[in-house]
């Protein structure tokens, strides 16, 4: 059990730490409310017009796409590490793993999802 001392140490911190910063805000944060607590803030200036503003889903698509070619890197860094000791099989089924995500991003970049406007 000796070893698992310092994963419980980090389990501990890992809750301790973000529960007692939302504890300690919610003590000391001020309690008072305001009729211009609820105002709508922009720049300093009131708003005109609606102040409700829709966002093109364009960025959440370059987002989706960032994220998919982040876990392939983070796929593909284990992989270059033991790449010596894994053989030859270990690098057809990346070069499998690469092709899909180049179709893919073939197919996206053909569909306009990455077209700015």
């Amino acid at each position: 059990m000796y070893e698992f001392n310092g994963i419980a140490i980090f389990f501990i911190l890992g809750l301790g730490l973000p529960i007692s910063a939302l504890i300690g805000s919610h003590i000391l944060s001020p309690k008072k409310s305001s009729p211009q607590k609820y105002l709508t803030y922009e720049c300093g200036l009131d708003t005109r017009g609606e102040t409700w503003v829709q966002f093109k889903i364009c960025y959440f698509l370059y987002a989706l796409v960032f994220l998919v070619f982040d876990v392939e890197t983070i796929f593909l860094y284990p992989w270059a590490v033991t790449f010596k000791q894994l053989g030859t099989f270990a690098f057809v089924e990346m070069f499998i793993f690469i092709a899909i995500l180049i179709i893919g991003f073939v197919y996206a970049w053909k569909e306009g999802a990455l077209e700015w406007f």
